[in-house]
């Protein structure tokens, strides 16, 4: 199974295969998650962080699996509640850039666990 890891996290970029990289927001990275769904692609991953706490990372990784003949609307879904959870969350508040580097290493550590977890590292 090819799977493809989306992600604004230059921590993951560079040590990691099968990067779709985005530059920009978090919020970038789950519009792009949902036009791969939209394209017939698989959700594998949370779209959004293991806590609250982490909708102000700067930084956000998604794993996709590979391309199917039909969509699947429940992603689809889970991806537009993603999307709207994560604005309404942010008309308040700016992402936590002060603790970037921090954020990237949760990003990328939770990643990794999601791979293994998936048996795909």
């Amino acid at each position: 199974m090819k799977n493809i890891i989306v992600t604004n996290n230059p921590m993951v970029k560079e040590d990691l295969d099968n990067i779709y990289f985005i530059k920009g927001t978090y919020e970038d990275v789950l519009v792009k998650v949902r036009d791969l769904l939209h394209d017939g692609y698989e959700l594998i991953s949370s779209p959004l962080g293991a806590s609250i706490r982490m909708l102000y990372s700067p930084y956000r990784s998604v794993i996709v699996g590979e391309k199917k003949k039909a969509i699947n609307d429940f992603h689809i879904e889970i991806l537009e509640n993603s999307i709207s959870t994560y604005k309404k969350n942010m008309e308040v508040r700016n992402p936590d850039q002060k603790n970037a580097d921090d954020y990237a290493m949760i990003d990328f550590k939770l990643l990794q666990s999601a791979l293994q977890e998936a048996q795909i590292l």
